[in-house]
């Protein structure tokens, strides 16, 4: 039985479907060609990330699928409950990536907050000749210990974010529909832990008393989660991070309180227009950029490769047998 893993999967995913019995297909093929691939190569798995798009074409053009494969949480790149009424598996890895997204968010956190992002694009150009200049530039940083971290979303990585900030000493709120309350328990490297719950909160409260937001939740069906009206109610001051999916911020408006003040920064794993990002975010010197590279670490690809041919295995074994 062959699997088809357009957008790449672990060696360490590899040799456990192939352990299995399964034939792994790497190749990239083009978007417009992944249903004649699947058809002429009697491939019977597909396995995407973020760049494939899987929607009713392909599963109509493609009767021999039986599973379809997410590496990662987010699943809108896929059309799940046509493909499920159509009698095709599809699964994901929602806690494979958790850690890597959470520690992204935090990369962002202290780029923001010391100008890193802004320092590492003029260094380079005028730091032997305007040193002293770019130091006092640079000199207004602030602490993240002590700060109110923000958190819309209250899922795996939601939670994930949550123990790094209350690790570092931030004091932590949280929304999330679908959540009442976590307990989120902080590991130390010596075995020791505390537990903390969280109790979340409407919305509204995160914008007004957080002095970082960060959101994790999915696209959108009915507009933006911040817009003018959300940056409005917020501190002025405030740092704004993405590393969940484009088009729940508002990008005009984001532009337009960086421009003001009303926020001091953002960070942005993912973007409205992606992957074709506008050009105003991408030269804000108040904007730290990275690209949707939120689960993209060695350790979270291997966690997803192994977890995906755990699950295909499972599913499929009585076929294989």
């Amino acid at each position: 039985m062959k699997i088809l893993a357009n957008d790449g999967i672990s060696k360490s995913g590899i040799e456990a479907l192939e352990k299995g019995g399964f034939e792994v297909i790497t190749t990239k093929v083009a978007q417009e060609q992944v249903a004649n691939f699947i058809n002429t190569n009697n491939v019977s798995v597909l396995l995407v990330r973020s760049a494939t798009k899987v929607r009713k074409d392909i599963i109509d053009s493609c009767p021999g699928l039986k599973v379809i494969g997410r590496g990662g949480v987010g699943m809108d790149n896929i059309d799940v409950e046509y493909a499920r009424s159509k009698g095709i598996h599809v699964i994901n890895t929602p806690a494979s990536s958790s850690e890597s997204v959470a520690e992204l968010v935090f990369a962002h956190l202290f780029t923001g907050v010391r100008f890193l992002h802004d320092s590492n694009r003029n260094m380079p150009l005028e730091g032997d000749l305007k040193f002293d200049s770019l130091k006092k530039a640079y000199a207004n940083g602030v602490e993240l210990r002590g700060k109110t971290l923000g958190i819309i979303g209250f899922g795996r990585i939601g939670r994930a974010v949550a123990k790094i900030a209350l690790g570092l000493g931030m004091r932590v709120i949280a929304s999330d529909k679908f959540v009442g309350n976590a307990e989120i328990k902080v590991d130390f490297y010596n075995g020791q832990f505390i537990n903390v719950e969280i109790i979340t909160e409407p919305i509204e409260d995160i914008f007004k008393h957080s002095d970082f937001i960060s959101l994790h939740v999915p696209a959108q069906q009915d507009g933006y989660v911040i817009g003018k009206t959300q940056f409005d109610s917020m501190k002025d001051g405030v740092g704004i991070i993405n590393a969940a999916r484009g088009g729940i911020i508002n990008e005009v408006e984001l532009i337009a309180a960086l421009d003001s003040g009303k926020v001091l920064f953002a960070g942005l794993d993912v973007y409205e227009t992606e992957p074709t990002p506008s050009v105003q975010i991408l030269m804000h010197p108040k904007v730290s950029l990275t690209p949707h590279i939120g689960a993209a670490t060695n350790e979270a690809q291997d966690r997803i490769g192994t977890e995906l041919a755990e699950q295909i295995i499972s599913l499929l074994k009585l076929d294989i047998a």
